[in-house]
This record gives structure tokens, sequence and C-alpha cells, in this order.
């Protein structure tokens, strides 16, 4: 149940807020540059598959975010990580389409300085999308466009998305936007941006929460395991990152 926000307003940095919701006990190594192959990229890597769910090019000022989709699942078999279209997109290489058979549903959104595209994938269809300015939210059901038009949370996601879709993108577009720079600390970059990413005040059994946990079944958690926050400019990209999802105090400057 991961979640981005993103604000695109022509003439002004655009901004991203990106939840990663996953299991607790899968193992991860905080933002650096860990992939010889793409030397330029910046964010987490997931030991388990060697990818990341979020990368940034700071020479490019290019940033890419992947969340799980719905739809039909890979084979068993051949499936692929989705861990590898995050650092392909920040480095401004195409998705690899003969993969996609073998790739689980996602979302993957990249943006730059310019604007930024959604591309879906169903397990079946790939489909493209240009934002158009305003805030946007996307969740593992959908997109919700808050101007302009909106694609929208289809009527079977599931009701934690719905609520938390509209807590936030009520909250998100009654704060005031943000204008960070390329200096100083979160609190100061971020502004009325940062107690929402924070987790609003809400705990995380509440339907609509940012920051969840979930003990599952088997015994295993499920929850918000990092939080980040990029800022784009022409001339400049701003990376913040939280380890500690809900504590003010553990942000800190990643480039």
């Amino acid at each position: 149940m991961c979640t981005a926000v993103l604000s695109v307003e022509p003439g002004r940095p655009l901004l991203l807020a990106g939840v990663r919701d996953e299991f607790t006990d899968r193992p991860w190594q905080p933002p650096g540059r860990h992939w010889p192959a793409h030397p330029d990229l910046i964010g987490g890597r997931d030991e388990q598959a060697g990818g990341s769910w979020l990368a940034v090019s700071p020479g490019e000022r290019r940033v890419s975010c992947v969340l799980n989709g719905t739809g039909t699942a890979a084979p068993p078999a051949t499936r692929i990580s989705r861990g590898a279209l995050p650092l392909r997109a920040a480095a401004g290489q195409p998705l690899a389409r003969a993969e996609l058979a073998d790739t689980d549903p996602f979302w993957l959104l990249t943006a730059d300085s310019g604007g930024a595209l959604v591309q879906r994938w169903d397990g079946r269809e790939l489909t493209d999308r240009v934002l158009p300015p305003g805030l946007h939210l996307i969740v593992n059901s959908g997109l919700l466009t808050v101007d302009g038009a909106a694609a929208g949370l289809p009527g079977d996601s599931r009701p934690q998305e719905r609520a938390r879709v509209g807590h936030f993108a009520a909250r998100f577009a009654e704060a005031i936007r943000p204008v960070p720079g390329p200096d100083g600390g979160a609190a100061g970059a971020w502004g009325e941006w940062l107690p929402l990413v924070d987790g609003d005040g809400l705990g995380p059994d509440d339907e609509r929460a940012l920051i969840v946990r979930r003990v599952l079944e088997d015994g295993r958690t499920w929850g918000t395991t990092s939080m980040s926050l990029v800022a784009l400019a022409d001339d400049w990209l701003r990376y913040d990152f939280c380890a500690v999802p809900g504590d003010p105090a553990a942000w800190r400057r990643v480039c």
C-alpha cells in the first residue's frame, strides 16, 4: 500500500513525496550510490532483489519511483523484480517491454523539472499518462488527480486506500505548497508538507493512515519502512529521506 504524492506547477520546482510500505523484516540499505551500472543514481537498495523503490539522478535531475499495482500477476516461474524499473527510468532508459510479461503489475512514476509521466502495467496492457499541472496521489489501486482530469480510484479499491487518498488529497490541497531550495534542513525546506508526510497525527491503525503497521496472519509485519521527499528544478535537485517514519527528527538530507 505504498503512496506517492506529486505536485506539478509550471515555473516552480516539481515536488514528490514517496512512502514505502513493505514487510518490515525485508532487508534494505539507505540511499546511496549502490549500482555500478548506474554510477549517477542514488536511492535505497532492496537487499533481497538488488533494485530500488525510488531512485534519483542528480546529474540529470530526474526521479523515478515504483508502486505495486493491481491486475494479473506474472508467472511465478519467470517472475522478475520490479526494483530495476526506477533505476532504468531515472537513468533515462525506456521500459524493457519484452520483460513486462514476467513483471507483476506496477505504477512507475518518472519526473524531471519539466513534468511527470506515469506508466501503468496491469499484467496485460501498458498505459502511459503525462500528468497535467496539479496535485496527484498514486496508491496501488489507482491515480487521483486533485486538479484537472482525474483517473480516480476504482470502486473495488481497498477501503484503506480510499480512506487514505480521501484524507490526504484534501490535506495536501489545503497545505501551503513548499518552496524548497537546494540548501537547509528538511523542516525549513518542506514546511507544511513535512507534518503531513510524518503522518498528520494519525495512528497506524487508522484506516486513513499514511504510516501503517499491520501484523499478518502468518506473524510477519507489513508497514511503512521509509519516506522520501524530492524537489526538482532546472538547475538543482533535493532529496530528503527518513528511515524512522513519523519521527520529524529522523529526516536527513541525501543530496
